[in-house]
């Protein structure tokens, strides 16, 4: 491999937690927004298939925040992901998801842990020590013993009580503490309310943060932390922009992969932005509608210009993609207890709102049915995440059965009509090609 192949080495560092709820977001963004405030341009990751952790990433680094995840992308596909956005950045800031070692049906599969050894990055186990002193360094010592292939090199405490309870914790604990943070009310608010809100609607006190984050860790010593050098996949000659591609993006459409699009863009796509709550559809040749709240925006959709564009453009036989939140609007309408709202009607199916999660989990799709986005046989894999379930006719098509999954009904997922598809899979595009997608679109364009 020549030098040109490999990534020299920045500043890396992924923040882990015990558990859910420990506070690795409220971590993990004051030291994005310290790094920040110290000039530096931060690039951040999130393990897992989550949105809404990334989109307050990208708010506080004014840069895009990768997913991480082997289970939808594979392992090379973690290190193109990882390797490939470090291009102009000064340092790495990887968010861990639930607790370190927890993975898929209890194994590694998608844990934090393994994306740690993909990668051989330190990391950073976040220990919340309320009510705690020697059982902080019982903790430490599983987690560090637990997998010795994972790089675990020190430690952040949240919920420091007093200087003489740091000072007990630090007498215990084996490895360095390079943060203690305090019982600090206002910090503690600020990761509550995260909730289900995505970063461009929350205004973010970076200062605070920031502030937070330098007084309370060791910066100076986690910018010493780095991961070791990764392969670089090598540029594919640039591809002409053959088609255009409409993505919905406003408050109602706001779950993408960003390696979704940008893998669109490599395969000669030129992607088109465009509100489905503001805009008319514009001049394109296919259309991907990715997941959202189109429930909490139906009536501004409903009279939208683009709903009625829509359907004619899917009754013409253009390529069209849609995702959960996009299943939803394609269909013929989205039903509450106190309310409906006509959609798109391109998809034979009624969205109706359930009182609670209907399914989560990751995805694994066999496409067994004609469709626009995969080949016959291609396996797509994904993530599903929904408080709705359909109600679709009963000779609805469907393109996927599922060997894991919810999906729509009895396993199948994938809803079919005319030249457009729509599931709940929130699909990978690491994991199965989109030339289809491209080529419909193409042959759309010229017909």
């Amino acid at each position: 491999m020549s030098p040109s192949d490999t990534l020299s080495k920045i500043p890396a560092v992924l923040i882990a937690g015990t558990h859910s709820g420990v506070g690795k977001t409220t971590v993990t963004l004051g030291l994005m927004a310290a790094l920040r405030k110290r000039g530096l341009k931060v690039q951040p990751f999130k393990v897992g298939p989550d949105f809404i952790d990334p989109s307050h990433h990208a708010a506080i680094c004014g840069r895009p925040s990768l997913n991480l995840d082997p289970f939808m992308m594979g392992e090379d596909g973690v290190r193109r992901s990882f390797s490939s956005a470090l291009k102009g950045a000064d340092v790495a800031v990887v968010e861990g998801v639930m607790g370190l070692y927890d993975g898929m049906d209890g194994t590694d599969m998608g844990s934090t842990a393994q994306v740690a050894k993909i990668l051989d990055i330190p990391t950073l186990l976040v220990i919340n020590v309320h009510g705690m002193s020697r059982s902080a360094a019982a903790m430490e010592m599983g987690f560090a013993g637990f997998d010795p292939k994972v790089r675990l090199v020190g430690t952040i405490l949240n919920q420091v009580g007093s200087v003489r309870h740091l000072a007990m914790l630090k007498s215990c604990l084996k490895k360095p503490v390079y943060g203690a943070l305090p019982r600090e009310r206002e910090m503690e608010m600020k990761s509550r309310h995260l909730g289900l809100v995505m970063g461009f609607e929350k205004e973010h006190d970076s200062d605070s943060l920031a502030s937070f984050l330098e007084e309370n860790a060791s910066i100076d010593e986690i910018l010493l932390l780095s991961a070791k050098p990764v392969p670089v996949p090598r540029q594919k000659a640039r591809i002409e922009k053959s088609v255009r591609i409409g993505i919905a993006e406003d408050e109602a459409f706001c779950f993408y992969y960003y390696e979704n699009l940008r893998e669109l863009e490599r395969r000669g796509a030129k992607l088109v932005s465009f509100s489905p709550l503001r805009d008319s559809l514009p001049d394109v040749d296919g259309l991907y509608i990715g997941g959202g709240y189109p429930e909490l925006y139906a009536s501004r959709l409903e009279q939208a210009p683009a709903l009625r564009q829509i359907k004619s453009a899917s009754e013409d036989g253009m390529p069209i993609y849609g995702e959960c939140g996009g299943l939803m609007y394609l269909g013929q309408g989205i039903e509450s207890e106190t309310s409906s709202f006509k959609m798109v009607g391109a998809l034979p199916c009624t969205t109706i709102m359930e009182k609670r999660l209907v399914a989560l989990g990751y995805v694994k799709a066999e496409v067994t049915g004609q469709n626009p986005m995969a080949k016959m046989g291609q396996t797509i894999r994904g993530h599903e995440f929904h408080y709705s379930s359909c109600v679709c006719d009963r000779d609805a098509s469907y393109a996927y059965r599922l060997c894991r999954g919810k999906g729509i009904v009895d396993g199948r997922d994938g809803l079919v009509e005319h030249n457009t598809l729509g599931g709940y899979l929130h699909a990978h595009f690491y994991s199965f090609s989109t030339d289809r997608f491209i080529e419909s679109c193409k042959l759309y364009r010229r017909s």
